[in-house]
């Protein structure tokens, strides 16, 4: 028996509008780059689109080739990645046409870029690739609103000059133990 193998690509939707000012200013750049996608995006819907950029790109062969395995096998649209099953020998075809889409297949869709991440020969890879990302994603904003905070105290405090050490402004005095104290202790027991 001929086992089919097959690619498994990990894809990002970013959007990258350049002109976009958000609402809060205190959002970090990267939780805006990597905005949730809309609901209405489903997994029929982003094949479809997909299909239909391959048959424009590659017409019938391309269509043909790449029409009989390709299936999204996970999508998220919290975190506007999905994974993409397609034929080994079919995939760069596949990766070709998701470069070149420059919209969300829905109606009235945003424009956006999909980026490739990983290639894998495994869903499990690709899984552990995108968990692997994601935790990245979220450290990555946590750094930004932490500078961001940094920075909001600099402006409303000013920069903190260390004129004074601390250690010498404030001197230490350690009592000794003496026998008068241990005296007393013995006493009231």
């Amino acid at each position: 028996m001929v086992r089919l193998k097959n690619r498994y690509l990990l894809v990002n939707i970013l959007y990258p509008e350049l002109n976009y000012q958000p609402k809060d200013p205190k959002i970090p750049h990267v939780v805006i780059f990597n905005q949730p996608t809309t609901g209405s995006l489903t997994a029929s819907a982003l094949v479809k689109g997909l299909r239909a950029e391959v048959a424009e790109l590659f017409g019938d062969y391309g269509a043909g080739a790449v029409n009989e395995r390709l299936v999204v096998k996970y999508l998220s649209n919290a975190t506007s990645t999905f994974i993409l099953r397609v034929s080994r020998d079919h995939y760069r075809i596949a990766w070709a046409a998701l470069s070149l889409m420059n919209r969300v297949p829905v109606k009235d869709g945003r424009s956006c870029v999909f980026r490739v991440v990983r290639v894998s020969g495994t869903i499990r890879k690709a899984q552990e690739e995108l968990i692997r990302r994601s935790r990245e994603m979220i450290l990555k904003a946590q750094r930004e609103m932490d500078e961001q905070g940094d920075s909001t105290l600099k402006n409303i405090f000013g920069k903190i000059e260390d004129t004074v050490d601390s250690t010498m402004a404030v001197q230490m005095a350690d009592r000794s133990d003496t026998d008068e104290d241990e005296n007393e202790l013995s006493d009231e027991d």
